[in-house]
């Protein structure tokens, strides 16, 4: 049988709905050889991963993703391979935690102002130790009965177009691009469906290592023209599902968005020639 991966997973720690354990038990299910952990603006469930990924045989690959702002659109970079105890990694993270926590008061002020009260405490609870995210918010206001489902907390509230909306904090690409690089881990556009060829140039321009060719947002055809640009640019390909799970209710994209190992270890041995000297 074919081995597979995929490179684009969360969990808990972010905005996903499962533990890594019970990721990896599922990648386990789901006959899935190798899973990318990347968790947004977090490290934190890598090394829970690499435990029962050497306990159940699914190999880990250390990753993360940062959101990025280019001409005022949203771009997501996606890390493959870092170095996740770096210091200067782990210290850019937690400047990316706090100002997340800030960000999610900004959005219970909004929300207050039309009557739906939920205090930061009762967020911090479901988010646990994971950095804020708007789900966790949404999930809060679904428990409280402000919502009738988590979808409506973003078409109504805080969606990119709702009252409550506040954009998080972004860091340049090229700060990303640094971020990773600095790591030891290689940089990748996640999901460019949407996002103009100008921008990809000129993510290209900055030095981003490859594309995320397979995604779940990809009809065959963008994942020829992805490649295409990948092939005539000399970069690397990544692929995988962005599994996230829970009320997402994207279950069935895992291990149908998945790449081959040889793209694994093309990113591997590129991680490993640019960084070892």
């Amino acid at each position: 049988m074919k081995k597979i991966a995929d490179l684009h997973t969360h969990t808990v720690f972010s905005d996903g709905s499962l533990t890594p354990k019970e990721l990896i038990i599922l990648a386990k299910k789901k006959k899935i050889d190798v899973i990318g952990i990347t968790d947004h603006d977090t490290i934190d469930g890598i090394e829970e991963a690499i435990h029962y990924g050497n306990k159940y045989e699914i190999d880990i690959v250390p990753g993360l993703e940062i959101s990025t702002d280019v001409d005022g659109k949203e771009v997501h970079l996606l890390g493959y391979f870092i170095n996740y105890k770096d210091e200067e990694l782990n210290k850019y993270l937690q400047f990316f935690r706090n100002e997340r926590i800030e960000r999610a008061r900004r959005i219970l002020k909004k929300l207050e102002k039309i009557n739906i009260k939920i205090s930061i405490k009762d967020i911090l609870k479901v988010a646990k130790n994971s950095p804020i995210c708007r789900p966790h918010i949404a999930k809060v206001m679904l428990e409280k009965g402000f919502v009738n489902n988590f979808f409506e907390a973003f078409n109504k509230y805080i969606g990119d177009n709702g009252p409550a909306f506040e954009r998080k904090i972004h860091v340049s690409p090229q700060s990303a691009i640094k971020i990773i690089n600095d790591s030891g881990g290689l940089a990748f556009l996640a999901h460019p469906n949407g996002i103009n060829e100008s921008i990809i140039t000129n993510l290209i321009n900055l030095g981003i290592d490859g594309i995320e060719v397979v995604h779940s947002s990809h009809k065959k055809y963008q994942q020829r023209f992805y490649r295409g640009i990948v092939n005539q640019y000399c970069l690397l390909e990544s692929g995988g599902s962005d599994f996230h799970g829970g009320m997402r209710n994207d279950e069935e994209n895992f291990g149908k968005y998945v790449t081959s190992l040889s793209v694994v270890e093309n990113i591997r041995n590129m991680a490993q020639t640019k960084y070892v000297s």
